[in-house]
């Protein structure tokens, strides 16, 4: 079943505040958040109701697929590319909704990487900057934003829970940070400590409580057995701790397993995990 989220405008019928557009967002498996404007994308969505639900849905698991303005717009920094290209602005990055800041990265994205639109007589590269406005734009930025430039036709899979980012696609992706700039070609993986200092995040501090309680109850009310991507992500850290013998990591890990409505029982073949309502 595919539903459309209208959540267009604050202030309006169709305000991204409204906790019945939430629900929607939290009952979804797959989010998809496509082209338009960056900048009004980012203004309208900040601290929103319906961003903080498809955060929480995405931590517990959901797939966020994100496509040109989208993508520009999840950063740290919002390349106001319209405002720019069409209406002629100086050169600037607006704050974006940074949703990668909680599993320790600082990403700019930066799609339409290697765009040809304007032929040979104006440089479109860059989402449409081009290489000289780009060298500009890039010093603008904090000292430890790592650029990520997507080609056209191009999609960068980052797996938080296999820690693991993979290029799919006809082009590549290039990865600018702490003064390097790296290639990667289609087909190719990396670990997602080449993009920062990648972690799995505990529960979102931010996230209102009304929302994650109504998150578990939706997960918990979809009945499948398999644990979602992020409760085995946990399991895996808390096998590691225990590897290590670190049981206070290892009991504070328990715990987040716990909160997302699983049991985790050590057995001599690792770890099992078991829906909390199906234990005896």
């Amino acid at each position: 079943v595919v539903q459309v989220v209208p959540a267009r405008r604050r202030g309006t019928t169709h305000s991204p505040d409204d906790m019945e557009l939430a629900r929607a967002v939290l009952r979804a498996n797959v989010i998809f958040l496509g082209p338009g404007s960056p900048s009004y994308t980012a203004r309208q969505l900040q601290d929103s109701t319906v961003w903080h639900a498809l955060r929480a849905r995405h931590w517990l698991g959901a797939s966020l697929v994100l496509a040109s303005a989208a993508a520009i717009a999840v950063g740290q920094q919002v390349l106001p590319v319209y405002e720019i290209y069409k209406a002629g602005a100086d050169l600037h990055w607006i704050h974006g909704l940074d949703l990668l800041a909680a599993f320790g990265l600082s990403l700019t994205v930066v799609p339409h990487w290697d765009n040809t639109d304007g032929g040979s007589e104006l440089d479109t590269s860059r989402c449409f900057m081009g290489h000289d406005r780009f060298q500009y734009l890039r010093r603008l930025l904090p000292s430890d934003a790592t650029v990520v430039g997507i080609d056209e036709h191009t999609a960068l899979v980052l797996d938080v829970a296999a820690g693991q980012g993979h290029v799919l696609g006809h082009g590549g992706v290039t990865v600018q940070r702490a003064g390097r700039q790296q290639q990667l070609a289609s087909g190719a993986s990396c670990d997602l400590a080449m993009l920062g200092d990648f972690h799995m995040p505990g529960q979102l501090d931010d996230v209102p409580p009304v929302l994650w309680t109504e998150a578990f109850e939706t997960t918990s009310s979809s009945g499948s057995a398999e644990a979602p991507a992020l409760v085995e992500a946990l399991s895996r850290q808390r096998q590691q701790a225990r590897l290590q013998h670190d049981w206070a990591e290892a009991d504070v890990l328990r715990s987040e397993i716990e909160a997302l409505g699983w049991h985790v029982q050590d057995t001599s073949d690792g770890p099992v995990l078991t829906r909390t309502e199906q234990l005896p």
